[in-house]
């Protein structure tokens, strides 16, 4: 057994989409995470040992796979709540829609805006530590900052969110 054939995947795949559908309870997020499972286990089908049950090391790698995204989420809902300088998550419906678009807006802002705010605003470095860091001039770290700013704050007044899978808001 040096490849994963294609029979070996159409074998799995109903039985790996019904796990992914019972872990994500999405549609989209479960056919995602079958993707990347199975994109993860074409790379490592070497590491298979020969008396490893291919069934069972496919879930293992899907159960990990989900685990690992909801981790990421939950990272990002810790930046955000760093954002909106909260120690609590709010169930509200009003504030889920608000935390949807904050993560989409700052999705949808340049990487270099990005990349200012977190490292002000998760990493608390001062305006001067960011331009050296980032190798940028002063004045640029602080429009940019300003720039991310306030398009975030248009977002939260009411603006249409962007759309962006990317990031998700956990319940």
């Amino acid at each position: 057994m040096h490849e994963l054939t294609d029979d070996q995947i159409r074998e799995v795949l109903p039985q790996l989409r019904r796990f992914a559908l019972w872990l994500t309870r999405n549609p989209a997020g479960a056919d995602d995470l079958v993707q990347s499972g199975l994109e993860k286990a074409l790379t490592s089908y070497a590491t298979l040992q020969r008396e490893e049950n291919l069934r069972i090391w496919l879930f293992s790698i899907l159960y990990r796979q989900f685990i690992d995204g909801e981790r990421r989420k939950k990272r990002y809902m810790r930046i955000l709540s760093l954002f909106k300088g909260e120690a609590e998550y709010s169930s509200s419906p009003e504030e889920l829609a608000l935390t949807d678009a904050v993560l989409a807006g700052f999705a949808s802002l340049p990487t270099d805006q990005r990349a200012i705010l977190l490292l002000v605003g998760v990493e608390g470095l001062r305006y001067r530590e960011v331009a050296d860091t980032l190798n940028i001039p002063l004045g640029t770290v602080m429009s940019r900052l300003s720039r991310a700013r306030r398009q975030l704050h248009e977002l939260a007044e009411g603006a249409t969110a962007p759309v962006n899978p990317s990031l998700r808001r956990l319940k």
